[in-house]
Parts: structure tokens; sequence; C-alpha cells
């Protein structure tokens, strides 16, 4: 089991919470990709979208699976203008590489926002450190172990 999907077992852990997490015989990259492989609609997966803020700090954006993040709503939010994450960065910062990035486990701290329309599910699926885990959650749970701020930031 590759270090990442072991430090989201330890978050899960950590917050009193059942290890729900899955490897699937296929890739979960996509939104799409995932719902297929979790037997749920789009809109029930978590996407983790990272933007980098100019001082070097990262947000992460908890994304439902059939909507996309508006920059500029997104850069509102924060008091600052984004970019798309460095690759190398982002993993050396959390720990997971694109594809994996789980909402939690993370190496470093990140400020996190949630998209209210994952809010709507009595389960949503996230990814678990690598582009073939996942974990099932209740979105309220989400919230409360990321921290996250809920608010409307996609286009």
């Amino acid at each position: 089991m590759s270090k990442s999907v072991k430090r989201v077992r330890a978050a899960l852990g950590a917050a009193d919470l059942p290890d729900t997490i899955q490897e699937m015989p296929d890739s979960t990259r996509t939104a799409v990709d995932a719902a297929a492989a979790c037997g749920c609609t789009v809109a029930q997966i978590v996407k983790s979208m990272i933007f980098a803020t100019e001082d070097g700090a990262f947000v992460l954006f908890l994304t439902a699976g059939d909507n996309q993040v508006d920059p500029a709503k997104a850069a509102k939010i924060i008091g600052a203008p984004l970019s798309r994450a460095e690759p190398n960065a982002l993993r050396s910062y959390t720990g997971f590489a694109i594809g994996g990035v789980a909402p939690i486990g993370h190496l470093n701290p990140v400020t996190c926002v949630m998209d209210p329309d994952l809010m709507q599910h009595d389960t949503v699926w996230a990814a678990a450190g690598t582009p073939r885990h996942v974990f099932s959650i209740a979105p309220d749970v989400l919230q409360r172990i990321t921290g996250a701020r809920v608010e409307s930031f996609t286009a």
C-alpha cells in the first residue's frame, strides 16, 4: 500500500471515522471514471482542485464532480490571485500527485473551500491518495474534518 493511502487511512482513523477506502480495478482519475467505478452519480464525486497563491500557499477547492471551478470566483473568496499548482511543488507540499489528491492526509496544512453542491448528497466519494483509491464519506463530515468553508466558487 502506498504512503499516500496510508496517510488518508490514518487521517480517517484520527477523526474516529471508519476506513471506507477502496482500491478500484481501473483509474478513478476523472470524475466520470470515478463515478462509474463507485456506482454513483458524477455529482457525488469530490474533485480536489488545488491552486497556488502568489506567496506559494496552496488552496484546496473540493468541487462536485459535475462542476468546474470559476477562477475569478475562487480568487475573490481567497482574496488573492490564484494559479494552477505546479505538479512537483504540489506533491512536495501535500504528498499527493495530481489525479490522487485526497481532501485529507496532507503533509502540510492547506486552506480548504467546499462546493455547497456536495452537501446535497448523503454520501460523496473522494480520492484516497492514488488514481485508483477512493473513500466514501458524508459531505458534512468531510467539511468538518477538512475545516472547509462552504462557499460557491463554481462556474
